[in-house]
């Protein structure tokens, strides 16, 4: 669903742990790592695509989540130029996005990035809250920042706040 500005609706994502850690996904076959998103379908509600979009990109359900919180607005960023597929109609510009912050509430191990026929992910780990800012493309950075400080006083317990990014990353899990 693009509106008539030329931003695609979609979701964005964001799990966290009890230690205040995000879930931060490697692109599939990339380099780049991102948190979970995707588009709007016709019909569908934002919180019906975060649903649809943590199971086929992450391989959890619902009661594996608990929602902690949703983005007040609409953020939204622009595509690079080269991005851009001008000979779609209409053209895509860039996402508006609904955010959403998940806890986990299952054993990490139920996570299943290739429980789809066209994984979006190959690889996951859970990194300090800020980092993603840091390390996501550069056309996202101010969406990332937007949605960490808004969700950073319900993520990040007291503990983790005081430390103000003390952890460190554990390590990689991934499920072949």
């Amino acid at each position: 669903m693009i509106d008539a500005e030329g931003f695609r609706a979609n979701v964005g994502i964001v799990i966290c742990n009890e230690l205040g850690q995000v879930f931060w996904a490697r692109r599939y076959g990339q380099h780049s790592w991102q948190f979970p998103q995707g588009g709007i379908d016709e019909g569908e509600t934002a919180e019906q695509t975060m649903y649809r979009e943590l199971h086929e990109e992450v391989g959890l359900k619902p009661e594996h989540v608990k929602i902690l919180g949703v983005t007040k607005n609409w953020l939204r960023y622009k595509l690079p130029k080269r991005l851009v597929r001008q000979g779609s109609n209409p053209v895509c510009i860039g996402q508006k996005q609904k955010w959403f912050l998940l806890q986990l509430v299952c054993k990490e191990e139920d996570v299943d990035l290739l429980q789809s026929g066209h994984p979006e992910f190959d690889d996951w780990r859970w990194v300090s809250f800020w980092y993603p800012v840091r390390n996501v493309v550069s056309f996202k950075r101010d969406v990332y920042r937007r949605v960490m400080k808004e969700f950073s006083p319900t993520a990040m317990p007291e503990s983790v706040v005081q430390h103000q990014g003390g952890f460190q990353k554990s390590k990689r899990r991934r499920k072949a």
